[in-house]
C-alpha cells in the first residue's frame, strides 16, 4: 500500500499565504494524477487544484490566480500554494491520486489517502 500525507495548514490572516505538501510513500507520479480537494463544514469536498502524471496543471475558478499545483518527483511529494488566502477559503484540505492504485515494478498497489491538513483563514 502507498501511503499519502498531508501537511503545512494552520491559522492565517487573510491576504496572508501557506504551502501545502502531500507526501506519498513511494514514487507514483509517473503513474498517477495527483489531486487537491478541500472541504468546509456542511460542504462538499471540491476539487481545487490537480496535476497529470506528464504534469499538466488545472486550478478551479475559484482559485485561479492565487493558489497553484506543483510536483518534486525527487521528494515523492505534491505542492499546493495558497497566496491571497480569504477566509472562504477555510477548510480540511486533502490530496488524492487517480486512480486510488499505482503500479510500481509490475505490481499494483492501492493508495490510502491521508487525513487533510487543516486550513483557517481569519478576517
Amino acid at each position: 500500500q502507498v501511503q499519502l500525507v498531508e501537511s503545512g495548514g494552520g491559522l492565517v490572516q487573510a491576504g496572508g499565504s501557506l504551502r501545502l505538501s502531500c507526501a506519498a510513500s513511494r514514487s507514483i507520479f509517473s503513474f498517477n494524477d495527483m489531486g487537491w480537494y478541500r472541504q468546509a463544514p456542511g460542504m462538499q469536498r471540491e476539487l481545487v487544484a490537480s496535476i497529470t502524471s506528464s504534469g499538466i496543471t488545472y486550478v478551479a475558478d475559484s482559485v485561479a490566480g492565487r493558489f497553484s499545483i506543483s510536483r518534486d518527483n525527487a521528494k515523492n511529494t505534491v505542492y499546493l500554494q495558497m497566496n491571497s488566502l480569504k477566509p472562504e477559503d477555510t477548510a480540511v484540505y486533502y490530496c488524492n491520486a487517480d486512480p486510488t492504485y499505482t503500479m510500481l515494478g509490475g505490481t499494483y498497489y492501492a493508495i490510502q489517502g491521508g487525513q487533510g491538513t487543516q486550513v483557517t483563514v481569519s478576517s
